[in-house]
C-alpha cells in the first residue's frame, strides 16, 4: 500500500498521458494538412540540399523536413494521421522529460502538476494539434533531454547533450534558447571543466553557423531597430501570458480570445513572492540560471522578430513559454516541501487549468477543422477541373478563401497526388461536405475551369430555340441545371440581369457573372470536368430571360 502511495504520481502521470493522447487524437481525427504543411508537401519533396536546408521563414527545419519526406514514401498524402500521430508522441514525451526535470528540484507531485498543464495547454492549441508544429516539439523535446543530461555531470552526459543540442537545432532555431541555457549550465560548473564541456555547445552552434553561412542568411527577418527597442516590454507580456496560460487564465474560454490580464497579476505577485523570499533567505540555487538565460534567449528574439501575427499571445509560443515558466517556477521552489493542504490545493488550482484549457483546445479543433474542410474542399476543386485547369493555377486567399494554401498551385499538386495520393473530398464527399467548404469549392471551380461568359449586344430573340427554358419571368423556377458547353442566355429588353451560379453549395449562389444588358445574349461556357454535378443558373431580372442548353 505504502509502495503505491509512493509511486501514486507516476502512476497518475501515466493515466494523465493516456487521456491527453485520446482526447488529441480524437480532436486531430477529420483534419488534414494544414498552412505551412503544404509547403513542405509541394516544394521539398525531394532529398536535395536545397530541400534540406532552405529555411521557412527564419527556422532552420532539416528533421522535419525529413519526417515529411520520410512519411510521404510510407504513408502517401491521402491522410495526415500518421503525422498527427508523431506529433502527439512528441507531445506526451516532452511532458515526461518536464516530470523529470521538476520532480528533480520539488518532487513528484508539483511535478505531475506541471506535466498535466502542459499535456492539456489549450492556449497553445496551434502546437498541440498541427503538425507542422513538430518543428516546435522537436526542439523542446531535444532542448529538455540535453538539459537533464547535462545535469549528469559525466562525459557521457556531455555527449548526449550534445547530440540533444545538435537534434534541437535540426528542428528549428529554437535550437539557439537552448543552446544559451547549456552555455550558461557549463560555465555554472567548476571553472576547471569548461574547457572541456565547451564542446558540448560549440559542435552545434557551429553546424547551425555553417548553415547559417549557406543558407539562413537568406532567411526572411523581421528584425528593426522598433523592435530592438520595444523588446523589453515585449518580453514582460510574454512572461505574463505564459504565466496566465499555464493556469487556465490565458485564454477566454467563452469568446477564445487571449487576455493577458490575469498573467499579469500572477506575474506582480510571483515577482513579489521573489522578492519576499530573497529578504527571508537570499539567493537562488544554481540550476536557475541556465533556464532563465534560454527563456530571455527565446523571448528577445522572439520580440526582435515581431510582426503582425506573432504577438506576445499568439498560440504556438506558449507551448515553450509555458514550459520555461513551469522550470523557471520549479527551480525557485527548490527544495521547498509543501504541507499536504498545500499540494492539495495544488491539485485544485491544477484541475481547474485542465478544465479551462480543454475548452479551449476545442476551440481551436473548431478553427483547425475549417480550415481542413477549406483545404480539402479546394483541393477537391482542383482535382475536379484537371482536364482543363491552367498549371500555374494557385490557391491564393482571393480564391481558397484562407491564406493557408499559398503553395499549392495545380501543376505541383497533380504531380504529388499522382506520386502520394489525394487528400482532398472525392466529389461525393464534396457534396456533404459543411457549408463552407462547398461554397468555396465553387469558386474555385468557376476560376480553375475556368467559367466564362461572352455578352452579345441585341443578339435578343423574340422566338426562343427548342428547348429553352424561362428563368426568369412568370412561373419561371428559382435556378435552372446547366451542364457542360456553351448555354445561351437570352435577356428581353428591359434592365440589367444578373447572374449567379451554384454546383455544390446550397441556398446560396456564390459564383457571379457580369450579368447582361436588356435586348441581348449570354453565351456561357462550362468546361466539361471530372464530376457528374450539373451547375445551378439563378437569374435576378425584371423581364423575360430564357436559357438555351448547349446545342
Amino acid at each position: 500500500m505504502e509502495r503505491t502511495i509512493r509511486n501514486a504520481p507516476t502512476i497518475l502521470l501515466g493515466g494523465a498521458l493516456v487521456v491527453a493522447a485520446a482526447l488529441i487524437l480524437a480532436l486531430t481525427a477529420h483534419l488534414t494538412f494544414i498552412g505551412d504543411c503544404w509547403e513542405f508537401l509541394m516544394n521539398r519533396r525531394d532529398l536535395s540540399a536545397d530541400a534540406l536546408f532552405k529555411p521557412h521563414n527564419e527556422h532552420i527545419v532539416v528533421i522535419p523536413v525529413l519526417i515529411e519526406q520520410l512519411f510521404l514514401r510510407l504513408f502517401g498524402m491521402t491522410s495526415a494521421t500518421p503525422e498527427y500521430v508523431l506529433l502527439t508522441i512528441g507531445e506526451l514525451g516532452t511532458a515526461c522529460l518536464l516530470f523529470v526535470y521538476v520532480r528533480r528540484r520539488v518532487g513528484p507531485w508539483l511535478a505531475l502538476f506541471a506535466a498535466a498543464l502542459l499535456l492539456f495547454l489549450g492556449p497553445a492549441f496551434e502546437v498541440l494539434l498541427w503538425t507542422f508544429e513538430i518543428c516546435f516539439v522537436g526542439s523542446a523535446f531535444f532542448g529538455l533531454a540535453m538539459l537533464l543530461a547535462l545535469e549528469r555531470g559525466d562525459r557521457r552526459g556531455d555527449i548526449v547533450a550534445c547530440v540533444c543540442l545538435v537534434i534541437c537545432f535540426g528542428f528549428s532555431s529554437l535550437g539557439i534558447a537552448f543552446a544559451v541555457a547549456a552555455a550558461v549550465a557549463v560555465l555554472t560548473g567548476p571553472r576547471e571543466s569548461w574547457l572541456r564541456r565547451a564542446y558540448v555547445v560549440a559542435i552545434p552552434v557551429l553546424l547551425f553557423a555553417i548553415w547559417y553561412a549557406g543558407w539562413g542568411h537568406d532567411a526572411e527577418s523581421h528584425l528593426t531597430l522598433r523592435n530592438v527597442l520595444a523588446s523589453p516590454r515585449f518580453v514582460v507580456e510574454s512572461m505574463a501570458v505564459a504565466l496566465g496560460s499555464v493556469f487556465g487564465l490565458g485564454t477566454n474560454p467563452l469568446g477564445g480570445s487571449a487576455d493577458p490580464v490575469w498573467g499579469r497579476i500572477l506575474l506582480v505577485a510571483l515577482v513579489l513572492a521573489v522578492v519576499y523570499r530573497q529578504y527571508r533567505r537570499p539567493g537562488f540555487p544554481v540550476t536557475l540560471w541556465p533556464v532563465a538565460a534560454g527563456a530571455a534567449a527565446n523571448w528577445f528574439l522572439t520580440a526582435f522578430n515581431e510582426m503582425p501575427g506573432r504577438e506576445p499571445a499568439a498560440s504556438r509560443y506558449q507551448y515553450i513559454g509555458c514550459i520555461f515558466v513551469l522550470m523557471i517556477l520549479a527551480n525557485l521552489l527548490k527544495d521547498v516541501r509543501l504541507s499536504r493542504k498545500a499540494l492539495v490545493a495544488g491539485a485544485v488550482i491544477t484541475a481547474a487549468a485542465v478544465m479551462t484549457n480543454v475548452v479551449v483546445l476545442k476551440d481551436g479543433k473548431n478553427f483547425y477543422q475549417e480550415l481542413a474542410t477549406l483545404t480539402r474542399s479546394d483541393t477537391a476543386a482542383l482535382e475536379i477541373a484537371r482536364p482543363t485547369v491552367d498549371p500555374e493555377f494557385a490557391l491564393g486567399p482571393e480564391v481558397a478563401g484562407t491564406p493557408t494554401l499559398v503553395d499549392i498551385s495545380a501543376e505541383r499538386f497533380f504531380t504529388a497526388v499522382d506520386e502520394y495520393g489525394s487528400p482532398a473530398y472525392t466529389p461525393e464527399e464534396l457534396a456533404q461536405a459543411p457549408e463552407p467548404g462547398r461554397r468555396q469549392a465553387d469558386i474555385v471551380l468557376s476560376k480553375a475551369l475556368p467559367l466564362a461568359t461572352d455578352t452579345l449586344l441585341g443578339a435578343y430573340k423574340r422566338r426562343g430555340a427548342a428547348g429553352c427554358v424561362l428563368a426568369s419571368g412568370e412561373g419561371a423556377p428559382p435556378e435552372v441545371a446547366v451542364g457542360p458547353g456553351v448555354t445561351r442566355i437570352e435577356v428581353a429588353p428591359g434592365p440589367q440581369a444578373s447572374f449567379s451560379l451554384r454546383r455544390f453549395a446550397e441556398g446560396e449562389y456564390p459564383v457571379t457573372t457580369a450579368g447582361s444588358p436588356g435586348g441581348a445574349a449570354v453565351l456561357l461556357t462550362i468546361p466539361r470536368d471530372e464530376a457528374p454535378q450539373p451547375w445551378h443558373l439563378h437569374v435576378e431580372a425584371s423581364q423575360t430571360v430564357r436559357v438555351c442548353p448547349p446545342g
